[in-house]
């Protein structure tokens, strides 16, 4: 299966951190980047592309949406998620409209398990 890739775009510092202990306990052997903003996001899946990505949806600058959608379109092989507390029906019909997954935060391990496609044992 080789080393998975898995790219964090959230400007909240404390929820790369929750996200990515979640990736490390699920995906223990993937290269896990962090990026601040879209834009940063953007120049990091250039540089270094991902086989997974999650991103927030409200971020200051570019939003998930435009985020994801241009991440879409540059890595149509990716699987990309958008994160977000706001789980209005709009919010999760952008998200399906761009191609994309919709995560409702806080991030719990079997939904990022299922992102992965991985399966969980219930607690």
């Amino acid at each position: 299966m080789g080393v998975k890739r898995v790219l964090i775009v959230d400007d909240s510092r404390v929820s790369r951190l929750m996200t990515r202990s979640i990736v490390a306990k699920l995906l223990p052997d993937a290269e896990v980047f962090e990026a601040a903003d879209g834009a940063e996001g953007i120049a990091a899946a250039a540089e270094r592309p991902c086989d997974f990505m999650l991103i927030d949806v409200n971020m200051p600058g570019m939003d998930g949406f435009e985020c994801s959608g241009i991440l879409r379109r540059a890595h149509p092989g990716a699987v990309i998620s958008l994160l977000t507390a706001n789980i209005q029906e709009t919010t999760q019909q952008k998200a399906e409209a761009l191609g994309v997954g919709f995560i409702a935060k806080p991030v719990k391990e079997e939904k990022l398990a299922g992102f992965f496609g991985l399966e969980v044992a219930p607690q």
